[in-house]
């Protein structure tokens, strides 16, 4: 039997895409066509793209599920300490049952609100964003675990440096977008400042990396290329709040739990994105949203966060210019499940797409290290190039 290994949803229907055809051949026309469709896309002035957990998992990366974040947080050594909570905090079976350290976490912290007796809550509570924060932390062979951020940052940074820089969103606390930067000498603006220590100031997002030639009068500058500007929403492991003034926030090393800047998973979460430096975050994500002309990227995202899903459905439906790519490796489950074993956007941003029956939604099956594969040579065309290359192709290279 042939195996399939990638579909992408558009308009209106499935397309199946075979590894090789019956009689053993392979199947040329699924990535001509689909990179071609995202190298329209991806030619859009203003790029941006919105990265999940999903980004970070796989054999690869490596990176800790909810359902790794949840066993951690109730078996071994924790066993006792979160029996204990969820005796204390009344923890529903129904509740145990899921076993979602979201819902969980939610739910003593909601008990934290009107219990009396709140001591070992508290403490499972403190162990839970103890070991969340370790997990997180997982990142032993940079090389090797981060090919597939590689290779989608070095194709996206390949832009003309007079374009927009890209603006990757993420909701991870990992470090894999900036290590991998690293690792291709690509510079990363992040919001903190570039002197030591690093101190977060959102105006530094409205700065930029220039050459200038310093060996003539000229005053000419030029845009340093491979720059792109990397937004945390939910905060990052090496994110520490200042002891004697929260406000200020650093990077560090070893950051601890109880000094960590991190928008832990839970239901407060979105209560949370309203505090410093998260408000500012989200609200240059919601801009961002408005701009013309716009493609928006979404990977390894479940859209079980309102507070990002509902802005990208109102700019789906406002913003004439924008044009969505929504990246899963689970496509057809996520539009047939029912909450709360999906989001209920998935089923709202796919009839939107039926709907409209043309290329403003595109749905990709893969993970995010195939979609890294398949993201063209963004050695970008001005339109007035497109033209000329497409003059060249229709009369055979004998017109400029």
């Amino acid at each position: 039997m042939t195996t399939i290994i990638k579909k992408y949803y558009d308009s209106s229907e499935y397309i199946w895409i075979e590894e090789k055809s019956s009689d053993g051949s392979e199947n040329e026309s699924f990535e001509p066509n689909l990179k071609g469709k995202l190298k329209s896309a991806l030619q859009m002035p203003n790029i941006m793209v919105l990265a999940g957990s999903g980004t970070s998992l796989g054999d690869v990366v490596n990176g800790p599920g909810m359902w790794d974040l949840w066993k951690t947080c109730t078996t071994n050594d924790m066993l006792t300490i979160a029996n204990d909570c969820f005796s204390e905090s009344k923890f529903d079976s129904e509740i145990k049952s899921n076993q979602n350290i979201e819902i969980c976490l939610s739910h003593c912290e909601a008990y934290l609100q009107v219990g009396e007796q709140i001591e070992k809550t508290t403490l499972f509570i403190k162990k839970c964003k103890e070991l969340i924060l370790q997990k997180c932390r997982f990142i032993k062979d940079k090389n090797s675990q981060l090919v597939g951020h590689k290779e989608f940052i070095r194709k996206l940074a390949r832009r003309k440096s007079k374009d927009p820089r890209v603006k990757l969103f993420t909701t991870n606390y990992d470090t894999c977008f900036e290590d991998a930067a690293g690792l291709l000498g690509i510079t990363v603006i992040d919001g903190f400042s570039f002197s030591m220590p690093r101190i977060y100031d959102a105006r530094f997002f409205d700065m930029d990396i220039v050459r200038r030639n310093t060996t003539s009068s000229s005053t000419n500058i030029h845009y340093l290329e491979g720059v792109y500007q990397l937004y945390k929403l939910h905060g990052s492991t090496n994110w520490s709040r200042d002891e004697t003034s929260s406000y200020i926030i650093k990077q560090a090393e070893n950051v601890k739990a109880e000094d960590s800047c991190m928008i832990f998973p839970a239901k407060g979460k979105y209560q949370q994105s309203y505090i410093q430096p998260h408000l500012e975050l989200i609200a240059r994500f919601s801009q961002s949203l408005r701009e013309p002309n716009t493609c928006l990227i979404i990977a390894g995202f479940g859209f079980n966060d309102d507070h990002l899903s509902e802005p990208i459905l109102s700019a789906i439906l406002s913003n004439p210019h924008l044009k969505v790519i929504v990246v899963s490796p689970s496509i057809e489950n996520d539009f047939n499940a029912a909450p709360p074993k999906t989001s209920k956007y998935w089923k709202i941003f796919k009839k939107i797409a039926d709907d409209r029956k043309n290329d403003e939604i595109i749905f990709i099956n893969c993970d995010f290290q195939q979609f890294s594969s398949l993201i063209p040579d963004l050695t970008a065309l001005s339109p007035a190039e497109n033209l000329h290359e497409n003059m060249k192709k229709l009369f055979g290279g004998t017109h400029a």
